[in-house]
C-alpha cells in the first residue's frame, strides 16, 4: 500500500467512525474528535463535565463502534482497589479440592469506563496507575497482562461538586487528553430531545476491530515531523516551566509547576493524527498548536494568585501560545 493510500484509508475510516458516533451523539464535535484523535494515537482521555452532558453515552458509543470489549466501573468512595483489578477466591474443583482463583476485575477490558472517576478516594484511583501506564496489573502475586488495545475514558465532574475527590497529579498525567464537555446549544438540546423522548434507539455499527485500529496507530507513528515542528513542541513545553530560563512573564505570574516530557510526546502524537485526519503525511505548527490545550491542561499546576483571581490553566496556555514564536527565529 502506498503513503497517498494509507492516508486515504485513515481519513475514510476516521471519518466513517465518526459519522457512525454522530449517528448516536448529538453535537460535542470536539469532544468526539478529541477522543478519537487519543484512541488513535494510543492514549487515555478524561472527560470532564457536569452530569447529564453524554460522557457516558460517547464512550459506551465508542466501544460498540471499535468492537472492542467493554467494561464500565461506577466509582464510588466505599469501592475498593480490588473490586477494579480483581482478587484470589477458593474455588472448589469437582474432585472436591479446594484452591485459590484469581476472579478477573472489570480492568480487564479492551474499553474500560471508568465512570465518574473523582468519586473514589485516592487508594482506589491508584489502583489505575500501573494499568494505564503499562498496560498491566499486579494482582495476587502476579504480574498479569491487559488485554490489547487498552484504553481508559474515565469522566469526572467539576472538583468544586460536594463529595469529589481531585485526582493525583501522577495520575493525571498518565491521561493523554483532558477534554472539557460544555453545554449542548439549543438546537442539538431540541435535537436531543427528539431522539430520546419518542421511542427511537439507534444502534451504531462496527466500524473497526482492534487490529485494524493497532495498524492505524502504527500508521500515525510514521507520521515524520519535521525538527523545526518539534523543536516549537519542546519551546512550548519548556515556557510552562517557572522560575526557569524558558518561563514566560505569565508562567512565572500563575504555575507552580510546569509541563512533564509526556506533554511534549502527546503534542507530538496528536499533532500527527490531526495531520492525517487533514491528509496529510507531515506535521505543521498548526497541528501543535491546535492540540496543546487538550494536552496541556491538566499537565500545569497553577498557584494560589492563580486561583484568586480565577486564571485557568487554559488561559496560561492561550497565553503561551501567542508568546512562543513557532520558528526559532522569533515569528510567531
Amino acid at each position: 500500500m502506498t503513503t497517498e493510500e494509507a492516508i486515504s484509508q485513515f481519513r475514510e475510516t476516521y471519518a466513517a467512525i465518526r459519522a457512525e458516533i454522530g449517528r448516536v451523539m448529538v453535537g460535542q464535535d470536539s469532544i468526539v474528535e478529541g477522543t478519537l484523535n487519543a484512541i488513535f494515537a494510543g492514549g487515555h482521555v478524561l472527560l470532564e463535565g457536569v452530569p447529564g452532558l453524554g460522557k457516558t453515552l460517547l464512550v459506551r458509543t465508542l466501544g460498540e463502534v471499535l468492537d472492542l470489549s467493554f467494561s464500565r466501573v461506577q466509582f464510588t468512595p466505599d469501592l475498593m482497589p480490588a473490586d477494579i483489578l480483581g482478587t484470589n477466591l477458593v474455588m472448589e474443583s469437582p474432585d472436591g479440592r479446594r484452591q485459590f482463583q484469581f476472579q478477573k476485575g472489570p480492568i480487564f477490558a479492551h474499553l474500560v469506563l471508568a465512570d465518574e472517576i473523582n468519586r473514589a478516594t485516592p487508594k482506589t484511583q491508584s489502583a489505575m496507575l500501573e494499568a494505564m501506564q503499562e498496560r498491566q496489573v499486579t494482582a495476587g502475586g502476579e504480574v498479569r497482562p491487559l488485554p490489547q488495545p487498552f484504553f481508559v475514558l474515565a469522566t469526572q465532574n467539576p472538583i468544586d461538586q460536594e463529595g469529589t475527590y481531585p485526582l493525583p497529579e501522577a495520575q493525571l498525567d498518565r491521561f493523554f487528553f483532558k477534554l472539557i464537555v460544555g453545554y449542548p446549544t439549543a438546537e442539538e438540546l431540541t435535537e436531543v430531545l427528539n431522539r430520546t423522548t419518542e421511542g427511537v434507539k439507534v444502534t451504531p455499527n462496527k466500524m473497526l476491530d482492534g487490529a485494524g485500529l493497532a495498524e492505524l496507530q502504527r500508521l500515525v507513528r510514521q507520521v515524520p515531523i519535521g525538527t523545526h515542528v518539534k523543536d516549537y513542541a519542546v519551546r512550548l513545553v519548556l515556557a510552562t516551566h517557572p522560575k526557569t530560563g524558558t518561563a514566560l512573564p505569565i508562567t512565572n505570574q500563575y504555575l507552580r509547576f510546569g509541563s512533564s516530557p509526556r506533554g511534549g510526546q502527546v503534542l507530538v502524537l496528536a499533532a500527527k493524527v490531526r495531520a492525517l485526519t487533514q491528509g496529510r503525511f507531515n506535521v505543521s505548527y498548526d497541528d501543535i498548536a491546535a492540540v496543546a490545550a487538550s494536552a496541556l491542561r491538566h499537565r500545569l499546576i497553577v498557584n494560589f494568585e492563580a486561583e484568586a483571581e480565577g486564571i485557568t490553566t487554559d488561559h496560561v496556555i492561550q497565553q503561551i501560545l501567542k508568546d512562543v514564536p513557532r520558528d526559532a527565529g522569533g515569528a510567531v
